[in-house]
């Protein structure tokens, strides 16, 4: 596949009805906004239908006021078989202007999958650069850490009973 997308820049203007209870943007509509930039960047690079599988390490730096321009980039930081990690850093700023600030940034896992809904191959990704190198070996650090906190949350979900039904 000689199109492949690897990165990606998605913009919106924080609208009125994104604000939350103190006035600047709410995380829902931040975390909205990330995994439609994860789609698109999972969508370009593969050329397939994908799905969230993990959104982690989401660290929200400064708030987004309502109003401002917000920059979404996506990257694909490292793929699997089937998945790829795409890095993701959300910065704003007024749009009069061309500074912009780090807001927020994290991890998505996006799962290619095929017409059945079942996993599906995705195109391998190479890193050339030493900061490609840098963020490939985080990913993969990053896996064996989630695996950990999975582990570790099972205790937390079994301490809650079970649904009513």
């Amino acid at each position: 596949m000689s199109d492949m997308q690897r990165e990606i820049t998605l913009r919106f203007m924080a609208e009125p009805g994104d604000q939350n209870f103190g006035g600047k943007v709410h995380g829902g509509a931040v975390m909205k906004w990330i995994d439609l930039a994860a789609y698109a960047c999972a969508a370009g690079w593969s050329g397939k239908y994908c799905i969230t599988a993990y959104a982690g390490g989401i660290r929200f730096v400064q708030p987004i006021h309502v109003g401002s321009l917000v920059e979404v980039t996506a990257k694909v930081i490292y793929t699997g078989r089937t998945s790829m990690h795409i890095g993701i850093r959300v910065d704003a700023g007024d749009p009069k202007e061309r500074q912009r600030y780090l807001t927020t940034h994290c991890i998505v896992i996006m799962v290619a999958v095929d017409n059945a809904g079942r996993p599906s191959p995705v195109p391998e990704w190479v890193p050339v650069t030493e900061e490609d190198k840098y963020l490939h070996a985080s990913a993969i650090k990053l896996v064996d850490m989630r695996r950990q906190i999975g582990e570790e949350m099972e205790a937390h979900v079994k301490g809650f009973p079970p649904p009513k039904g």
